[in-house]
């Protein structure tokens, strides 16, 4: 049998950083190719690398969210584009911006249904939001690693709020053994 940590696969990592100085968004959109920027919508401008695949998100004060990376490599790899456009443009950024990841989404399976009541009973009420009616999922609340982990009857999970990838594999560690003492591993 596979162990749930061997099926974790990273979705999504957001990270941010930022370049110290206020951006003119309406010349960046015309002066970059394939950004994308309507105040209207979102107030800022949008780039996406394809290779890797990620988003960069651009503000008017400098700041930039990456999202949509699937590892941290790749959202350093995305910025590093973003990066080499500005200073094509003659915008100064600095020697190696501080890039902090603020969220990683990952998934897994624990290869095992899930009875979602049992678990929401025997995790404890204070750490558990589970309404059926609302959402599908139980959301528990872990505080070490400070992580989210949603659990659905069919043994898949998400994982979100960690900043590292280890913080999944711990995450469904602690999880997998919790749901073990409490007798309701499929």
């Amino acid at each position: 049998m596979v162990k749930p940590t061997e099926t974790i696969e990273i979705q999504n990592v957001v990270a941010s950083t930022g370049i110290g100085q206020e951006l003119d968004l309406e010349a960046l959109a015309t002066d970059i190719p394939g950004a994308d920027f309507n105040p209207d919508n979102f107030p800022g401008l949008v780039y996406r690398t394809h290779d890797p695949k990620a988003a960069a998100l651009i503000f008017r004060s400098g700041k930039i969210v990456c999202t949509g990376a699937s590892s941290t490599d790749e959202v350093h790899g995305a910025l590093d584009i973003v990066f080499e456009k500005l200073q094509g443009l003659g915008i100064p950024v600095g020697d190696d911006p501080e890039v902090t990841v603020q969220n990683i989404v990952s998934s897994a399976d624990l290869g095992y249904s899930l009875n979602l009541n049992a678990l929401a009973i025997g995790l404890g009420l204070e750490d558990v939001e589970y309404e059926p009616e609302q959402f599908p999922g139980l959301v528990y609340r872990m505080d070490d690693p400070e992580v989210v982990i949603l659990l659905f009857g069919s043994g898949k999970i998400v994982i979100t709020g960690g900043k590292t990838p280890e913080d999944a594999t711990v995450g469904v560690e602690k999880m997998t053994e919790r749901i073990d003492d409490l007798g309701l591993a499929g």
